[in-house]
């Protein structure tokens, strides 16, 4: 291995950032400035993420405790429901419709690109607009949608 090491370019202090969501919290256990995200979603029983689709970010999910169901897009562009199974992974491609849904109290944890380009919401029951980079960059100085 030649690839030299820069003590000065990490550090050792752990991440955590809990975020308030409409129907539930997420926990983001990765830095932000990192090429990739990893959070845990906490789903409240009988709440749904917004119908979504992505143009840039890529996410897997893997339900770690409680129920949780899908609802996305199968290979003829139809919305269909796959209940997440423990220990089982699931990944949503850019441009797939999804929504993750708690049956009961669940968390999922989820792998994914950086919070990078478009979240077109499709539907949502909070009412809330398109997320782009723009929002983002205002959330990180103070404002918040609850997205």
């Amino acid at each position: 291995m030649n690839t030299p090491f820069d003590p000065k370019s990490f550090s050792n202090v752990p991440h955590v950032q809990r975020v308030e969501k409409p129907w539930g919290y997420e926990i983001h256990w990765t830095p932000p400035d990192l090429p990739y995200m990893g959070k845990v979603l906490h789903i409240n029983e009988g709440k749904r993420l917004s119908l979504q689709r992505h143009d840039k970010k890529q996410e897997t999910w893997f339900l770690i405790k409680g129920r949780a169901k899908v609802v996305w897009d199968n290979d003829k562009g139809e919305l269909i429901e796959t209940e997440l199974e423990p220990e089982k992974g699931y990944t949503c491609v850019i441009g797939q419709r999804h929504r993750l849904v708690g049956i009961t109290d669940c968390d999922v944890v989820e792998a994914s690109t950086p919070e990078i380009g478009i979240t077109e919401r499709l539907e949502d029951d909070y009412k809330r607009p398109d997320e782009t980079e723009d929002m983002r960059k205002l959330k990180d100085r103070g404002w918040n949608n609850n997205s």
